[in-house]
């Protein structure tokens, strides 16, 4: 059938539009839209096919980079004859050779990218597709900064990629917190085996992307097939293994994947927000099998880190901006990663947009919001942590239901922790412990008050805790 010409935007398609700019705002908040989605112009659309643009290089890559699967697939929802779309520079031509807006894509003027709508039909894949297809191309062990926090993860990817026929560990499993480089170091190991032994088959995919073509083999009746393609695979790497955890099924098909592979001396990489022994609704059987070969965690990062990664930043985008200005993100944004990066993207944003320079001032005012987020920003999830070290318990203790003494008091202690360390009302509280009422955080705030005034050795236990949260 040929293709029907372009289309001016008539009065259906702005309709269609304005709905789907709705949708956006309703999802990403007004603060979101505003900074990234709102200068987004509908300019045509030609058969199936929908013409967006943006003013600047920086804002069309950042939106192709963090939102535009999300804008095809409320399209599809809002008319589906769709099938792509495209996002482009409105005024290419007169954008400048090289800006600080160059962070996310410092060569050149990239061109338009097209994101297709999924095939309706069964999604199958082919195990032999290259992997440069499902792992991003900015995360490679050459700039991936290492620590004191990440070295042993880092080491560990090392050795597993550069590995030829001799498995060292298997699995390697990794984990840590959110915005830590799991996910990082994952590609990295995808990168270079692809270098190192391009005739190896390899896949990565996170654990909700095995769960989904799981239900679906099941659904069209498929499982063989399935089966044959992840167990005929050379290097299986799965991330966010949390995600099938409570899954049965799931985990019963993973399981066997997991067995058949390590039968045939084939390498597992996994990653977790926790370890094997603390991952919750996963089976006794499977956490033992995850902590097999090696467990390898990532820790938080330091000042020292934090620096290192914005100076590789701007470095690898050839901008110029000053030492202070990176001293003063590495000192403020301590939560991880991701949000380190994200902050000096918006600082960056910022002076493009506006046409002014980076300075210590603009950084403060811009990141106004974040700052005073990360001012005092301890997370009940760290507090558990902090607490189970300290008396010797399991992690998965603080949301389980035993009322042993041993286990029952540091759970309360972490409980009064939260209560006075973070800003998070008694309901939310009490769901981080393993969806406990709210009175039973009252409980647990009173009970310690009451037993640190008698208690010496718990109320200089108690406030060790606290020195060590707040450091």
């Amino acid at each position: 059938m040929a293709s029907r010409e372009p289309l001016t935007v008539g009065k259906n398609h702005s309709d269609c539009w304005s709905r789907v700019r709705d949708r956006l705002l309703d999802e990403y908040g007004e603060a979101t839209f505003n900074s990234w989605l709102k200068n987004i112009e509908l300019d045509e659309i030609n058969g199936t096919h929908v013409n967006m643009s943006l003013p600047t290089k920086f804002l069309r890559d950042w939106v192709i980079n963090n939102y535009a699967n999300r804008i095809r697939q409320i399209w599809c929802l809002e008319d589906p004859s769709v099938q792509s779309i495209d996002i482009h520079v409105k005024e290419a031509t007169s954008e400048p050779a090289a800006t600080p807006a160059t962070l996310s894509r410092a060569n050149g003027a990239a061109p338009p990218m097209r994101v297709k709508v999924a095939d309706t039909g069964v999604d199958k894949f082919d195990a032999q597709d290259n992997l440069s297809s499902q792992l991003d191309p900015r995360f490679t062990f050459e700039n991936f900064v290492v620590g004191k926090s990440n070295e042993l993860a880092h080491a560990a990817a090392r050795r597993v990629a550069e590995a030829r026929d001799n498995i060292p560990f298997n699995p390697l499993y990794l984990y840590g917190g959110v915005g830590l480089g799991k996910t990082h170091l994952m590609h990295s190991i995808g990168h270079a085996i692809s270098v190192n032994c391009p005739h190896k088959k390899v896949l990565y995919l996170s654990a909700e992307k095995f769960m989904y073509r799981f239900i679906r083999a099941l659904r069209y009746k498929d499982t063989m097939n399935f089966k044959d393609q992840f167990r005929s695979v050379d290097v299986l790497m799965i991330d966010d293994v949390q995600f099938i955890a409570g899954k049965e099924s799931t985990q019963e098909e993973f399981f066997h994947t997991f067995n058949a592979l390590v039968d045939q001396n084939h390498q597992i990489i996994i990653s977790g927000d926790r370890s094997p022994t603390d991952l919750e609704g996963m089976e006794e059987r499977m956490r033992s099998r995850l902590g097999w070969g090696l467990v390898a965690d990532i820790h938080p990062t330091d000042y020292e880190l934090r620096l290192g990664i914005l100076q590789s930043k701007v470095e690898q985008a050839s901008i110029s901006i000053e030492p202070r200005i990176l001293e003063f993100l590495a000192h403020r944004i301590t939560s991880n990663v991701r949000e380190l990066e994200g902050a000096l993207n918006r600082v960056l944003a910022y002076s493009d947009l506006v046409g002014r320079d980076v300075t210590l001032e603009s950084t403060q005012e811009v990141l106004r919001d974040l700052l005073r987020a990360n001012d005092r920003r301890i997370t009940i999830e760290e507090i558990q942590k902090r607490v189970a070290e300290h008396f010797n318990i399991r992690m998965s203790d603080m949301h389980s239901a035993r009322r042993a003494r041993a286990v029952a008091r540091p759970r309360q202690v972490a409980m009064y922790l939260a209560k006075q360390l973070t800003s998070r009302s008694l309901p939310e509280i009490g769901r981080k412990f393993g969806g406990r009422d709210h009175t039973t955080v009252m409980h647990a705030v009173r009970k310690i008050d009451e037993l640190r005034e008698g208690d010496v050795s718990l109320s200089e236990d108690i406030d060790l805790l606290k020195r060590m949260l707040e450091n």
